[in-house]
């Protein structure tokens, strides 16, 4: 997902589609949330769900400058409240997959709690 984000921002590419998840949805709206796309919808292509995001840009520059994954499949990396990045001294977010779902790391640690650290946007 993160990867036809980056890829799509880097073709200027107003709309990318991927197949759809509940996590690559969760993902998108927190993405929306943070205001680093302008919106996504789940729509139904050849009978099966696809997920369409509308990037966003500020005087035709992309919103999201840095966009890159962290915990992997070969290396989960998992943080407690405590331990939870701060994304460039606080003006970029890192997305935690957590017990009470998938938010920012300004999100988890008001709530007390850590997870796993899926990426970082700025």
């Amino acid at each position: 997902m993160l990867t036809r984000v980056r890829n799509g921002l880097q073709a200027d590419k107003t709309v990318v589609r991927m197949p759809a998840s509940r996590v690559k949805e969760a993902i998108a709206g927190v993405l929306k949330d943070e205001g680093y796309v302008n919106d996504f919808r789940v729509i139904e292509e050849e009978g099966k769900p696809t997920l369409e995001i509308d990037l966003r840009y500020y005087e035709d520059k992309p919103v999201i400058d840095h966009l890159s994954r962290i915990s992997k499949p070969g290396r989960r990396v998992y943080r407690n409240k405590d331990g939870l990045p701060k994304v460039r001294g606080g003006l970029g977010v890192a997305i935690v997959s957590t017990s009470q779902g998938i938010m920012t790391d300004r999100a988890a640690r008001k709530a007390g709690v850590g997870g796993e650290v899926l990426c970082y946007v700025a």
